[in-house]
């Protein structure tokens, strides 16, 4: 059995910003983040000495397990010691999925096709909206940073479909 046997599609995540992060060096921190779906890890590059990182990157995962959540763990860069870890999230992507299995197609831009809102059991900073834009569904996010004092990370989802996956 080959990976595109199993393979549903792909997954783009854009990690935008960080807002407010912990300081965890003597004045600020060197904040990265680290992503992981099932097996697979990716980070984003380290921003210098910045608490309001804008990193604007894009990671992509395949996808072949639609349950599988989507972790997200934010660490202070240090050159002499271990890295600091400044908080971790955790993102549900089944509302997104399922949004993905309508099958929309044609809507105006912007359209909203559902609000997931923030409760005790996911890491929403405030309501998260999957909507169509440029002819794709994306979902928004800003996350609130659990075990940590303070910070919210801002991402984007949006999904390739790949010729020859299984597809959802």
């Amino acid at each position: 059995m080959s990976l595109m046997d199993n393979l549903l599609g792909i997954l783009r995540v854009r990690v935008k910003r960080g807002v407010n992060l912990a300081v965890r060096d003597v004045s600020s921190s060197d904040p990265y983040v680290v992503l992981k779906l099932g097996r697979q890890k990716l980070k984003t590059k380290v921003v210098k000495k910045n608490v309001n990182p804008q990193w604007e990157e894009d990671l992509t995962f395949t996808v072949t397990d639609p349950n599988l959540p989507l972790n997200l763990v934010v660490y202070d860069h240090d050159f002499f010691s271990k890295d600091d870890k400044m908080g971790d999230a955790e993102i549900d992507l089944k509302p997104y999925i399922e949004a993905l299995r309508m099958e929309l197609s044609g809507l105006p831009d912007g359209t909203i096709i559902s609000t997931i809102h923030p409760n005790r059991s996911n890491c929403l900073a405030e309501e998260s909206y999957i909507r169509w834009s440029n002819e794709r569904i994306v979902q928004s996010f800003c996350l609130r940073l659990r075990n940590v004092e303070r910070g919210e990370v801002e991402i984007e989802l949006q999904w390739i479909d790949l010729p020859g996956s299984k597809g959802l």
